[in-house]
């Protein structure tokens, strides 16, 4: 499958981007691509592609998928931040040590 996508990749140069999925199977033709070729363009979603790199990932994904981060609530605080009440008070002298 990789092969036949660079393949693709190959006939498309030089087609004008941004290119809708119609101006991709167009320009395929005019460069005379094989049936399996234009067979695996028509699968390609109805959208606008940037470049010819999008159109062979969206044929044959290679960047693994990100897993859903797992969404929780924060936790509470434990404690005073370091520093207690000075650490938000924008007067408090910097680098004393306290008792």
């Amino acid at each position: 499958m990789s092969s036949r996508v660079a393949e693709i990749q190959v006939l498309l140069e030089g087609v004008p981007l941004p290119a809708g999925k119609a101006e991709l199977l167009e320009h395929a033709r005019r460069e005379h691509g094989d049936a399996a070729s234009l067979a695996l363009l028509e699968t390609l979603p109805e959208r606008e592609y940037r470049t010819i790199d999008e159109v062979g990932e969206t044929l044959h994904p290679v960047q693994p998928s990100s897993p859903k981060p797992q969404l929780h609530e924060p936790s509470p605080e434990s404690a005073l931040p370091p520093g207690g009440d000075a650490y938000t008070d924008p007067s408090a002298g910097a680098g004393a040590v306290r008792d």
